[in-house]
Order: C-alpha cells, then sequence, then structure tokens
C-alpha cells in the first residue's frame, strides 16, 4: 500500500491515468455484453496502472543513480514512457472497438 500512497503523492501522470481508469471503469459495464468482455476492458485499465507504477519505479531508481544526464539512464527512462504510450495506444484501440461496436448495433 506504501507504493500506491507514493505513487499517488509523488506521480503526477499515475494520478493522471487513475482518474481516466476511474471515469473508463464504471463505463466498461454498460460497454462489455458479457463478463469477459468487460473483465478485458478493465484489464486494459489494469495493465496501464501496472505500467506506469514500473514507470516510475525506473524513473526513482535512475534519478537515484545519476543526477546528472546519462545516455543510458536517459534511455531506460525512454522505453519506460514508450511502454506507458503502447498500453494508453492498446486502451484507445479496445475502447474505440467496444464504443464503434455499441454505436452499429
Amino acid at each position: 500500500m506504501q507504493g500506491f500512497k507514493a505513487a499517488i503523492m509523488h506521480e503526477a501522470a499515475f494520478r493522471q491515468e487513475l482518474l481516466l481508469c476511474l471515469v473508463l471503469a464504471p463505463l466498461a459495464f454498460f460497454l462489455g455484453t458479457s463478463g469477459f468482455e468487460v473483465l478485458f476492458l478493465l484489464s486494459t485499465l489494469f495493465l496501464l496502472l501496472i505500467t506506469e507504477l514500473l514507470n516510475s519505479a525506473i524513473e526513482a531508481v535512475a534519478d537515484k543513480l545519476s543526477p546528472d544526464f546519462d545516455p543510458l539512464i536517459g534511455r531506460a527512462k525512454d522505453l519506460g514512457s514508450a511502454a506507458v504510450f503502447l498500453c494508453l495506444s492498446l486502451i484507445a484501440l479496445v475502447w474505440i472497438y467496444f464504443l464503434i461496436r455499441i454505436l452499429i448495433e
């Protein structure tokens, strides 16, 4: 629980993504037509939070190891950010698919 507290207190990106998840989670029950679909929609949101927590951990360790600019540490941070971007892209694709499906029906 200390990790959640630290993320909420110190990581603006985590707070923003948590807010996004809190807004989208109830919509999963509207968009999903089966328990599996609801679970699938919710799992994309959990994946985002997990990825952001890991990205924040990488950044914290990197900042502790070298407060000065280092190309390898910069690469590590960029890779973590890329992982978060991929999760956000996945959420967009999956949720747009379900929205379009609802609109077509």
